[in-house]
């Protein structure tokens, strides 16, 4: 991670969960972590324990709704000014709402479009074009997909999401091709992780919170902490080395 150092990392998403724990550890490399979301009170937080304790790295908070493209465009803007711009880009937001195929609400199914797909293809965009601007030939680009973008669960409240997050799976491996076209040696990865014990599913469930606290008690589940080290590991292979897919579930998950 050594060539990281200095760098400058986005991170989506980055005030709870997988977010806030990849931007801690890409802060303990060294790095210039950007950290985004809708609230940064905890980003703020965590920013200025950062500093607190003299970790060679830094977090910046930036409020960001990722549903709406004129922010997105208005930080890569901020992020040229103040810090050049990205060399990393970890779109790690994403939400789902339990809404049905056959009865779901048009407006759930519009947001999860919206923060899954579109906002993370945005940035994906902004982020190469930063990188080629600067002709950083040596980035980043890891996209924090799911176990549902390979395979659909039985759980009818789960469906759309999954189409979602099949469309990453799909998303990052026509970047690679791209990537590869255009005869960059920036990276695309995407990583699938299974059940992660955060709070992803108490607000997928928010109406049944015991659901919930149910799925999260019967296995032994991912730390967020296990994804942020799987983001180490992607961003420490040699140059060379594309590093794609990578799917990571509890040993004890049935799918």
């Amino acid at each position: 991670m050594d060539r990281w150092k200095g760098r400058v990392a986005l991170v989506t998403g980055a005030s709870v969960g997988i977010g806030a724990a990849i931007a801690k550890a890409l802060v303990q490399h060294g790095m210039k972590v950007v950290g985004c979301a809708r609230n940064i009170e905890k980003i703020e937080k965590f920013a200025a324990e950062c500093l607190s304790a003299g970790l060679s790295g830094t977090l910046i908070p930036y409020k960001c709704d990722l549903s709406n493209e004129e922010e997105i465009l208005s930080m890569f803007s901020t992020i040229k000014t103040l810090h050049q711009g990205v060399d990393v880009c970890i779109n790690n937001a994403g939400l789902a709402h339990p809404e049905q195929l056959l009865s779901g609400k048009t407006d759930g199914w519009r947001t999860m479009m919206d923060v899954n797909v579109l906002a993370l293809t945005i940035c994906t965009r902004e982020a190469y074009q930063s990188m080629k601007e600067r002709n950083v030939d040596d980035g980043h680009i890891i996209n924090i997909n799911s176990m549902s973008g390979h395979r659909v669960a039985p759980d009818a409240s789960c469906h759309f999401y999954c189409a979602t997050k099949y469309a990453v799976t799909a998303l990052t491996e026509g970047l690679r091709q791209e990537l590869r076209e255009a005869k960059s040696h920036i990276r695309a990865t995407s990583i699938s992780p299974g059940f992660v014990e955060t709070e992803f599913e108490f607000r997928l469930h928010s109406e049944e919170p015991e659901k919930a606290a149910a799925i999260y008690a019967s296995i032994k589940c991912i730390q967020a902490g296990d994804l942020a080290s799987t983001v180490v590991y992607a961003l420490s292979a040699p140059p060379h080395v594309q590093i794609g897919d990578i799917l990571m579930r509890p040993v004890e998950q049935m799918s």
